[in-house]
């Protein structure tokens, strides 16, 4: 018997209707799922919110984040990597393996009042989430519920949620990369708060974080200066040095410190101090010769006054390895999420954030609402531990717009709207459009065979990821 090949084409052609049908209905249902359940996530979002804990000292958040996983079916493994608060939650079986990282702690000082446009501290000098961390998290979670929730419809694959602590200068993912959680993960999808819409594969700064600590010799500052050696004085003049060096490094560079500790009394002279440094750069082999150069300036100022020093490396991450591929996939995904729109209260406490901002841009009040168009190149001057991530498995993210436009991050303003319905909003396009990103890598095998080709072509032959961080054990106490 002989096939009719017109109708074997019709045929095909049907099937491939259907699929494409079944397929639209499918990603449908994702994002239904993740609305039906929006009030329920904006509560946890305010509680880890509340809970404002900040890096290493996030017992309360990721508990919250892990009982929500567990409910859902996931197996949570909790106290990775040395780490009290970082876990991994785990469903399904087999390849592909996909990753969804979540943040959540908070930053020193900045406690505010959740969509209030006004400075005003919920409690001075507390804590508060003016990265949105609180948003990151519950975003992730969001998606991570939403996908598993699909996988059951008949999908085959492993999903796992990284619970990732102290990303602000404590490099938690750095420590869970070198225990080799991510060694058999496929690709990694993940977010963050900001003021757009945006799924642009940037770069971003390396950075290393320590702390230089002098000590010296007390005594009377008036009856016996010259038996003492002060510690302050070798933080003085540290600092002096390396704001000369500031012309000799390259622009993009970027180093600031603060004053941990600088003396008891000021009729004592100081026998203790400490200057804790950040130092940028988006080349890692750059950062290296500038970390030196201030190592040296530490080194000089302890032996001109008298004083020792030691230092303590808090933190180390690279520049982020962006994937095209991946955030062409992504921003596929966040234009068919589209964006959100203010209400008219919501536009009431955007204008008037505003007028706090030292330099507003020329921006309209609910652009957010659009989604960014995809540019490449950029290199942002912020740092992240997602960077280290980046080297070690194709890894993408996408920016929502949580933040009124023009609000900078690790501000009160960011936090007021972290805590508040504008956050929520961006939270929820992030979480629809990760889900959307994270179901289609497995459902297509490849797209992640282009992403890790452009990987190792990126990260070129013979690389071997390792962290200036060395052996050394998360520094559980750096924001003490």
């Amino acid at each position: 018997m002989r096939r009719n090949p017109v109708c074997a084409l019709v045929i095909l052609g049907a099937l491939a209707a259907t699929t494409v049908s079944a397929q639209r209905d499918d990603r449908a249902a994702l994002v239904q799922g993740i609305d039906a359940k929006r009030d329920g996530y904006a509560a946890i979002a305010k509680q880890i919110w509340a809970f404002a804990e900040v890096g290493y000292q996030e017992t309360k958040s990721s508990a919250l984040l892990q009982q929500q996983l567990r409910a859902a079916g996931f197996a949570v493994t909790a106290g990775v990597a040395g780490i009290p608060t970082a876990f991994v939650a785990t469903i399904g079986s087999g390849k592909p393996v996909i990753g969804i990282v979540g943040e959540f702690d908070a930053l020193p000082g900045l406690s505010q009042e959740a969509q209030t446009a006004m400075h005003h501290a919920i409690e001075e000098n507390a804590p508060g989430h003016g990265c949105g961390h609180n948003l990151l998290g519950t975003g992730a979670l969001a998606a991570a519920v939403a996908v598993k929730e699909w996988l059951a419809t008949g999908h085959g694959g492993t999903l796992r949620y990284y619970g990732t602590p102290a990303e602000e200068g404590g490099s938690g993912k750095v420590y869970m990369v070198q225990a080799g959680l991510f060694k058999d993960v496929d690709a990694i999808v993940s977010w963050h708060p900001g003021d757009r819409n945006e799924a642009s594969p940037t770069s971003s700064t390396a950075n290393i974080t320590g702390k230089f600590r002098f000590h010296g010799v007390a005594a009377h500052a008036a009856a016996a200066p010259d038996r003492g050696r002060s510690a302050l004085d070798a933080v003085e003049a540290m600092d002096n040095m390396v704001n000369m060096m500031r012309e000799h490094v390259p622009q993009e560079t970027r180093i600031h410190d603060i004053i941990t500790r600088g003396g008891a009394a000021p009729n004592i002279v100081p026998d203790f101090a400490e200057a804790y440094y950040y130092a940028r750069q988006p080349d890692m082999k750059i950062l290296d010769g500038i970390w030196e150069r201030i190592l040296n300036a530490a080194r000089g100022a302890a032996l001109g006054t008298g004083t020792t020093m030691d230092l303590e490396v808090t933190g180390a991450v690279y520049n982020v390895l962006p994937n095209e591929y991946l955030s062409g996939v992504m921003h596929t995904n966040l234009e068919r999420v589209g964006g959100f729109t203010y209400t008219p209260e919501e536009i009431r406490f955007a204008e008037e954030l505003r007028k706090t901002l030292t330099d507003p841009p020329e921006v309209a009040i609910g652009s957010q609402e659009k989604v960014r168009p995809m540019r490449g190149g950029a290199v942002n001057s912020s740092s992240t531990d997602l960077a280290d991530v980046s080297w070690s498995v194709p890894t993408v993210s996408m920016t929502g717009a949580t933040f009124v436009p023009g609000v900078p991050a690790h501000s009160w303003q960011a936090t007021a709207c972290a805590g508040g319905t504008i956050g929520v909003k961006g939270m929820m396009v992030a979480a629809k459009a990760m889900a959307l990103t994270t179901a289609d890598l497995f459902t297509d095998p490849a797209h992640i065979q282009q992403a890790k080709a452009e990987f190792d072509r990126k990260r070129g032959p013979g690389f071997v990821y390792h962290t200036r961080l060395a052996d050394r054990k998360p520094a559980l106490d750096y924001r003490k």
